[in-house]
């Protein structure tokens, strides 16, 4: 884009120093930060709750839970690759981010029903709405912020708060309504959310002007060919070995939901038979004789920083199948292994925490809303009406949850309130890792890496020691819920060293011609990482009943911390295939 392109987007007037359409977008993602968080936050307790009470669940066993649960992360992680693809070269992405909203909205709509039917079209619904949302959301921004790379990293931060913004109030509101109120009312409101997010950003295309619009197909796109390098198209086997891992995959992702919870085996043995391990072993490796052809057909150095980018992508798989943890063994360690109730003065202490960590951040937000509505209310003063109906409502249930809690003598901690303590920690932290990393004491990337997926294990740690009272094969308990913010802090710490640290190297290694691809590959390690974490989670009861829930969580902590020692003793052969890049 050029500075002409930016100084009109400016004229539309500026927030903290960034145009104001930056933050139609933040709290566009916003909502649908709190839709997805909120939804999943509720859904594992939901399916595995109790069939009888005020606010019965559906009685799932833990295995049939995660194992819906684990496809849903899955899948959420591979429909972005389409996506992305469909915005940059047929629809736009404003459009593709208007169709996934809408079609999440959908899904949301239909899971509030509560009935299997309307659950399993909900979630595949949300499933495709992502597609269409989640890469196309950081696209525009790139484009608003073309030929303006000096103000690119505050932008993405600005943005990256509205993520974990997001993602506190769903979970925090979502999460509270949905256990002490109605299911149907938390997943309601996650689908309500993301339908006034819908409209808000649909309602401020005036602010836009021409950037994230329809492609125009006549435009030549330009090709960034490194001197000494070649162009790699794909070969007709290329596409051939995809194609069948691609079929491999999906029939291998489907057989685990409609064996473990209809019953009914696309493949004989069900989703941990001998067919089934063999089908995916065999997806994997037709996926990675496509990578080792590619690589081998590139120039050296671009071959090198390839292979460092599947190396780390493969150490990125661990760090997600632990940490995934958190939508699938963690909320149920919450919900019947942790004790909740509380009274006296641990009660008035956490509802001050509470009422604390609720308000500052809703504060802030809302100021930011209304330096975004000084800027632009007579552009789009529709949009803002949304926006600030938006805030109405959140601000009500806020009163009405911190009435509720503390007009009662005791409490019980909701849940999935442990799961706000993810966002809530990296809005305290990020800044400080932000100032290391830019540092003299700024460490490789394969440390930071090591350092990410060590924090990730000592938080199972805290978990290990925490449940080494609970008896064997035991399904409720009653331990300090302090092991649980333990865990969240060191996964959080881990996440901070790792997470952002890999999208990052990944933009620096890959030639622009070739980002396309290799985040495919990416969000195929995350999406792996996901099903593994869910798949392994949903062992539980087995692993409890054989040994002990202490050594079922055991091995989150050891994994991790032998994969983080391995990538550290890598940092040599890592620092030669990156070829200078920091």
């Amino acid at each position: 884009m050029s500075d002409k392109n930016f100084d009109l987007l400016e004229e539309h007037g500026s927030v903290l120093g960034h145009p104001s359409s930056l933050f139609v977008l933040f709290f566009t993602e916003m909502w649908e930060r709190f839709s997805y968080y909120g939804m999943r936050a509720l859904l594992v307790i939901f399916l595995i709750g109790s069939i009888t009470g005020d606010n019965p669940g559906w009685g799932w066993e833990r295995e049939a839970a995660l194992s819906l649960l684990g496809t849903y992360a899955l899948m959420v992680y591979l429909t972005p690759i389409a996506g992305g693809w469909l915005a940059d070269n047929k629809i736009g992405y404003r459009n593709a981010v208007g169709i996934g909203a809408l079609l999440m909205t959908l899904g949301h709509a239909s899971m509030a029903v509560e009935t299997p039917t309307f659950l399993y079209i909900g979630i595949g619904l949300l499933i495709i709405g992502n597609g269409f949302f989640k890469p196309n959301m950081t696209s525009i921004i790139s484009k608003l912020y073309e030929g303006h790379p000096e103000k690119k990293d505050g932008a993405y931060t600005i943005f990256y708060m509205g993520v974990n913004a997001g993602a506190f109030l769903g979970i925090m509101l979502c999460g509270y309504l949905g256990e002490k109120v109605s299911w149907s009312f938390g997943f309601g409101l996650a689908g309500i959310f993301m339908f006034l997010g819908m409209l808000q950003f649909w309602f401020a295309q005036p602010l836009f002007g021409d950037i994230g619009a329809k492609p125009d197909g006549s435009k030549a796109k330009a090709v960034d060919i490194p001197e000494g390098d070649k162009l790699n198209p794909f070969t007709q086997l290329d596409k051939i070995l995809i194609a069948a891992f691609a079929i491999l995959s999906l029939i291998w992702i489907f057989n685990d939901p409609i064996s473990t919870i209809g019953g009914y085996e696309l493949l004989p043995g069900g989703a941990k038979g001998t067919v089934a391990n063999t089908v995916i072993l065999t997806a994997l490796l037709l996926f990675f004789t496509v990578l080792v052809s590619r690589f081998t057909r590139y120039a050296p150095i671009t071959r090198d920083r390839l292979i460092a980018v599947a190396i780390f992508a493969f150490f990125t798989v661990f760090f997600w199948a632990a940490f995934e943890q958190a939508a699938g063994t963690m909320p149920i360690f919450a919900a019947d292994y942790t004790q909740r109730d509380l009274t006296g003065g641990y009660a008035s202490m956490f509802k001050i925490i509470d009422l604390i960590v609720t308000i500052v951040p809703l504060v802030i937000i809302t100021w930011v809303l209304v330096r975004l509505f000084s800027q632009t209310w007579k552009k789009i003063s529709l949009s803002n009406t949304i926006l600030a109906f938006s805030f109405v409502i959140i601000w009500g249930i806020v009163l009405f949850k911190i009435t509720n809690e503390f007009s009662n003598e005791g409490t019980e901690v909701p849940a999935t309130w442990f799961g706000i303590l993810n966002s809530l920690f990296i809005i305290m932290f990020a800044p400080f890792f932000s100032r290391w990393w830019e540092s003299k004491y700024n460490p490789s990337a394969a440390f930071k890496y090591g350092f990410g997926l060590i924090l990730l294990g000592i938080g199972f740690g805290f978990l290990v020691f925490g449940a080494l009272g609970i008896a064997q094969g035991a399904k409720t308990a009653s331990v300090s819920m302090m092991w649980l913010v333990w865990a969240y802090l060191f996964h959080t710490l881990g996440e901070l060293c790792l997470s952002p640290v890999g999208l990052s190297y990944l933009s620096k290694l890959v030639p622009g011609r070739m980002i396309a691809f290799m985040f495919g590959i990416w969000y195929l390690a995350i999406a792996i990482g996901n099903k593994l974490a869910h798949t392994i989670g949903g062992m539980i009861d087995q692993i409890t009943a054989q040994y002990s829930l202490s050594t079922f969580f055991l091995i989150f902590t050891l994994i991790p911390i032998g994969a983080g020692v391995l990538v550290m003793l890598l940092n040599p052969v890592l620092k030669k295939l990156m070829h200078g890049i920091k």
